[in-house]
Protein backbone atom coordinates (compact mmCIF):
# COMPACT_ATOMS: atom_id res chain seq x y z
CA UNK A 1 0.00 0.00 0.00
CA UNK A 2 1.71 3.30 -1.07
CA UNK A 3 2.74 6.13 1.49
CA UNK A 4 0.12 8.59 2.37
CA UNK A 5 2.15 12.02 2.78
CA UNK A 6 1.63 15.37 3.37
CA UNK A 7 4.39 18.09 2.97
CA UNK A 8 4.92 21.28 4.13
CA UNK A 9 6.68 23.85 1.74
CA UNK A 10 7.65 26.37 4.04
CA UNK A 11 8.95 28.76 1.01
CA UNK A 12 11.21 31.61 1.52
CA UNK A 13 9.29 32.32 4.78
CA UNK A 14 10.15 32.45 8.82
CA UNK A 15 13.95 33.70 10.24
CA UNK A 16 15.17 30.53 12.39
CA UNK A 17 13.66 31.29 15.18
CA UNK A 18 10.23 31.54 14.10
CA UNK A 19 10.80 28.39 11.86
CA UNK A 20 12.30 26.34 15.34
CA UNK A 21 8.84 27.34 17.23
CA UNK A 22 6.76 26.41 14.46
CA UNK A 23 8.03 22.49 13.76
CA UNK A 24 8.42 22.07 17.58
CA UNK A 25 4.63 23.01 17.89
CA UNK A 26 4.02 20.18 14.49
CA UNK A 27 5.78 17.97 16.12
CA UNK A 28 4.42 17.96 19.52
CA UNK A 29 0.62 17.92 17.61
CA UNK A 30 1.28 14.82 15.06
CA UNK A 31 2.44 13.10 18.41
CA UNK A 32 -0.72 13.62 20.28
CA UNK A 33 -3.08 14.03 17.67
CA UNK A 34 -1.66 11.40 14.18
CA UNK A 35 -2.87 8.20 14.66
CA UNK A 36 -2.67 6.40 11.15
CA UNK A 37 0.74 5.27 8.91
CA UNK A 38 0.47 8.90 7.20
CA UNK A 39 4.31 10.65 6.99
CA UNK A 40 4.30 14.77 7.80
CA UNK A 41 7.31 15.74 5.52
CA UNK A 42 8.75 19.71 6.27
CA UNK A 43 10.87 21.48 3.64
CA UNK A 44 11.96 24.27 5.07
CA UNK A 45 14.61 26.87 3.93
CA UNK A 46 18.34 25.76 4.13
CA UNK A 47 18.95 28.32 7.25
CA UNK A 48 16.52 25.50 9.26
CA UNK A 49 17.35 22.15 7.98
CA UNK A 50 19.99 21.04 10.59
CA UNK A 51 17.78 21.95 13.29
CA UNK A 52 14.85 20.30 12.25
CA UNK A 53 16.51 17.10 11.59
CA UNK A 54 18.06 17.24 15.14
CA UNK A 55 14.33 17.88 16.47
CA UNK A 56 12.98 15.57 14.46
CA UNK A 57 14.67 13.00 16.15
CA UNK A 58 12.76 10.15 17.79
CA UNK A 59 8.89 11.22 15.59
CA UNK A 60 9.09 8.63 13.32
CA UNK A 61 5.86 10.48 11.52
CA UNK A 62 7.93 13.66 10.99
CA UNK A 63 10.55 13.90 8.37
CA UNK A 64 12.68 17.28 7.10
CA UNK A 65 13.12 18.00 3.27
CA UNK A 66 15.21 21.06 1.38
CA UNK A 67 13.24 22.79 -0.83
CA UNK A 68 16.07 22.49 -3.56
CA UNK A 69 19.31 20.90 -4.53
CA UNK A 70 22.04 21.26 -6.87
CA UNK A 71 22.94 19.47 -9.64
CA UNK A 72 26.62 18.92 -9.41
CA UNK A 73 28.06 16.72 -6.46
CA UNK A 74 30.19 19.74 -5.85
CA UNK A 75 32.50 22.71 -7.46
CA UNK A 76 32.39 26.28 -7.85
CA UNK A 77 28.83 27.09 -7.79
CA UNK A 78 28.62 29.94 -5.59
CA UNK A 79 25.31 30.04 -2.79
CA UNK A 80 24.11 26.95 -3.86
CA UNK A 81 23.67 23.86 -1.85
CA UNK A 82 24.83 19.82 -3.23
CA UNK A 83 22.75 17.03 -2.46
CA UNK A 84 25.60 15.56 -0.38
CA UNK A 85 25.65 18.77 1.84
CA UNK A 86 21.93 17.57 2.62
CA UNK A 87 22.38 14.06 3.43
CA UNK A 88 25.50 14.68 5.43
CA UNK A 89 23.16 16.38 8.38
CA UNK A 90 20.35 13.89 7.69
CA UNK A 91 17.61 15.34 5.15
CA UNK A 92 14.99 12.31 3.77
CA UNK A 93 13.44 14.71 1.06
CA UNK A 94 14.13 17.47 -1.50
CA UNK A 95 11.53 19.11 -3.14
CA UNK A 96 12.53 19.18 -7.21
CA UNK A 97 10.89 20.97 -9.85
CA UNK A 98 8.42 23.27 -8.31
CA UNK A 99 6.43 25.59 -10.75
CA UNK A 100 8.50 28.46 -8.63
CA UNK A 101 11.30 26.93 -9.33
CA UNK A 102 10.66 26.64 -13.40
CA UNK A 103 9.16 29.93 -13.57
CA UNK A 104 11.59 32.25 -11.51
CA UNK A 105 14.93 30.32 -12.12
CA UNK A 106 13.89 28.62 -15.64
CA UNK A 107 14.78 25.16 -14.71
CA UNK A 108 14.14 22.61 -17.42
CA UNK A 109 12.84 19.15 -17.82
CA UNK A 110 16.45 18.07 -18.73
CA UNK A 111 18.07 20.20 -15.96
CA UNK A 112 15.58 18.59 -13.75
CA UNK A 113 16.62 15.18 -14.42
CA UNK A 114 19.86 15.59 -13.45
CA UNK A 115 19.21 17.17 -10.11
CA UNK A 116 16.99 13.96 -9.67
CA UNK A 117 20.23 11.65 -10.61
CA UNK A 118 22.15 13.38 -8.07
CA UNK A 119 19.88 13.55 -5.34
CA UNK A 120 18.94 10.00 -5.54
CA UNK A 121 22.90 9.18 -6.16
CA UNK A 122 22.70 10.55 -2.59
CA UNK A 123 20.25 8.66 -0.97
CA UNK A 124 17.64 11.72 -0.93
CA UNK A 125 14.00 11.19 -2.19
CA UNK A 126 12.38 13.60 -4.36
CA UNK A 127 9.42 15.28 -4.41
CA UNK A 128 8.92 15.47 -7.84
CA UNK A 129 6.52 18.76 -9.25
CA UNK A 130 5.03 18.63 -12.14
CA UNK A 131 1.90 20.64 -13.58
CA UNK A 132 0.53 23.19 -16.47
CA UNK A 133 -0.26 26.82 -16.40
CA UNK A 134 -3.71 28.24 -16.88
CA UNK A 135 -2.55 28.82 -20.68
CA UNK A 136 -1.67 25.89 -21.48
CA UNK A 137 -5.09 24.81 -19.62
CA UNK A 138 -7.09 26.35 -21.99
CA UNK A 139 -5.12 25.33 -25.17
CA UNK A 140 -6.07 21.79 -24.10
CA UNK A 141 -1.99 20.51 -24.45
CA UNK A 142 -2.54 20.28 -20.18
CA UNK A 143 -2.16 16.35 -20.45
CA UNK A 144 1.04 16.52 -23.05
CA UNK A 145 2.74 19.05 -21.03
CA UNK A 146 2.54 16.62 -17.82
CA UNK A 147 3.70 13.40 -20.14
CA UNK A 148 6.79 15.33 -21.15
CA UNK A 149 7.57 16.78 -17.62
CA UNK A 150 7.15 12.94 -16.84
CA UNK A 151 9.75 11.92 -19.86
CA UNK A 152 11.68 13.98 -19.55
CA UNK A 153 11.99 14.90 -16.30
CA UNK A 154 11.77 11.18 -14.68
CA UNK A 155 11.43 8.31 -17.25
CA UNK A 156 15.23 7.99 -17.67
CA UNK A 157 15.23 6.28 -14.84
CA UNK A 158 15.63 2.52 -13.95
CA UNK A 159 12.07 1.13 -12.62
CA UNK A 160 13.97 0.35 -9.03
CA UNK A 161 15.33 4.40 -9.02
CA UNK A 162 11.83 4.98 -9.55
CA UNK A 163 10.44 3.62 -6.66
CA UNK A 164 12.38 6.28 -4.51
CA UNK A 165 10.19 9.14 -6.38
CA UNK A 166 7.41 10.82 -4.83
CA UNK A 167 5.39 12.72 -7.17
CA UNK A 168 3.84 16.31 -6.51
CA UNK A 169 1.32 17.65 -9.49
CA UNK A 170 0.58 21.53 -9.02
CA UNK A 171 -2.13 22.75 -11.26
CA UNK A 172 -0.31 26.23 -11.68
CA UNK A 173 -3.04 27.74 -12.83
CA UNK A 174 -5.19 27.61 -9.92
CA UNK A 175 -2.57 28.98 -7.61
CA UNK A 176 -2.84 32.46 -6.99
CA UNK A 177 -4.97 32.86 -9.27
CA UNK A 178 -8.59 33.12 -7.97
CA UNK A 179 -9.15 29.59 -9.97
CA UNK A 180 -9.67 26.70 -7.84
CA UNK A 181 -9.38 23.20 -8.68
CA UNK A 182 -12.21 20.82 -8.26
CA UNK A 183 -11.27 17.31 -6.60
CA UNK A 184 -13.17 15.64 -9.91
CA UNK A 185 -10.36 17.73 -11.83
CA UNK A 186 -7.76 16.79 -9.93
CA UNK A 187 -8.44 13.10 -9.65
CA UNK A 188 -8.23 13.16 -13.40
CA UNK A 189 -4.76 14.27 -13.51
CA UNK A 190 -3.41 12.14 -10.53
CA UNK A 191 -4.88 9.60 -12.52
CA UNK A 192 -3.62 10.04 -15.92
CA UNK A 193 0.44 10.55 -13.95
CA UNK A 194 -0.30 6.95 -12.74
CA UNK A 195 -1.12 5.55 -16.09
CA UNK A 196 1.70 7.07 -17.86
CA UNK A 197 3.87 5.44 -14.96
CA UNK A 198 2.10 2.17 -15.47
CA UNK A 199 2.37 2.36 -19.22
CA UNK A 200 6.37 3.46 -19.10
CA UNK A 201 7.45 0.38 -16.08
CA UNK A 202 4.38 -1.62 -14.99
CA UNK A 203 1.35 -1.64 -12.81
CA UNK A 204 2.54 -2.57 -9.94
CA UNK A 205 4.70 0.48 -9.39
CA UNK A 206 1.96 2.80 -10.66
CA UNK A 207 -0.09 1.52 -7.82
CA UNK A 208 3.31 1.78 -5.40
CA UNK A 209 3.75 5.80 -6.47
CA UNK A 210 2.81 8.29 -3.93
CA UNK A 211 1.43 11.14 -5.91
CA UNK A 212 0.19 14.51 -4.02
CA UNK A 213 -1.69 17.35 -4.80
CA UNK A 214 -0.19 20.45 -4.51
CA UNK A 215 -2.87 23.20 -5.65
CA UNK A 216 -4.19 25.37 -2.23
CA UNK A 217 -5.38 22.16 -0.24
CA UNK A 218 -6.14 23.57 3.18
CA UNK A 219 -7.94 22.42 6.18
CA UNK A 220 -11.63 22.22 4.61
CA UNK A 221 -10.82 21.00 0.70
CA UNK A 222 -8.32 18.49 2.00
CA UNK A 223 -11.15 15.84 3.01
CA UNK A 224 -12.69 15.58 -0.37
CA UNK A 225 -8.96 15.54 -2.09
CA UNK A 226 -7.55 13.16 0.22
CA UNK A 227 -10.89 10.85 -0.87
CA UNK A 228 -9.99 10.95 -4.28
CA UNK A 229 -8.83 7.49 -5.40
CA UNK A 230 -5.20 8.45 -6.80
CA UNK A 231 -4.20 11.21 -4.37
CA UNK A 232 -1.84 10.35 -1.85
CA UNK A 233 -2.42 13.70 -0.17
CA UNK A 234 -0.53 17.11 -0.62
CA UNK A 235 2.08 19.51 -1.20
CA UNK A 236 1.06 22.19 0.92
CA UNK A 237 2.51 25.81 0.94
CA UNK A 238 0.64 28.97 2.82
CA UNK A 239 -1.48 26.22 5.03
CA UNK A 240 2.06 24.39 6.07
CA UNK A 241 3.04 27.91 7.97
CA UNK A 242 0.20 27.60 10.62
CA UNK A 243 0.87 24.46 12.74
CA UNK A 244 -3.11 23.65 13.29
CA UNK A 245 -3.75 23.50 9.41
CA UNK A 246 -1.05 22.07 8.60
CA UNK A 247 -1.54 18.83 11.21
CA UNK A 248 -5.58 18.91 10.44
CA UNK A 249 -4.75 18.26 6.79
CA UNK A 250 -2.56 15.54 7.72
CA UNK A 251 -5.51 14.52 10.59
CA UNK A 252 -7.64 13.75 6.85
CA UNK A 253 -5.76 10.09 7.06
CA UNK A 254 -6.42 9.29 10.89
CA UNK A 255 -9.83 7.57 9.90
Amino acid sequence: MRKKIVAGNWKMNLDYSEGLALFSEITNMVKDEVTGKQQAVVCSPFIHLHSLVQMAKGYDKVSVGAQNAHQAESGAYTGEVSAKMLKSIGVEYVILGHSERRQYFHESNELLAKKTDTALANGLKPIFCIGETLEERNSEIHFQVIKDQLVEGLFHLSAEQFTKIVIAYEPVWAIGTGLTATADQAQEIHAFIRAEIAAKYDQQIANDTTILYGGSCNPKNAPELFAQPDIDGGLIGGASLKSRDFVDILKVFNA
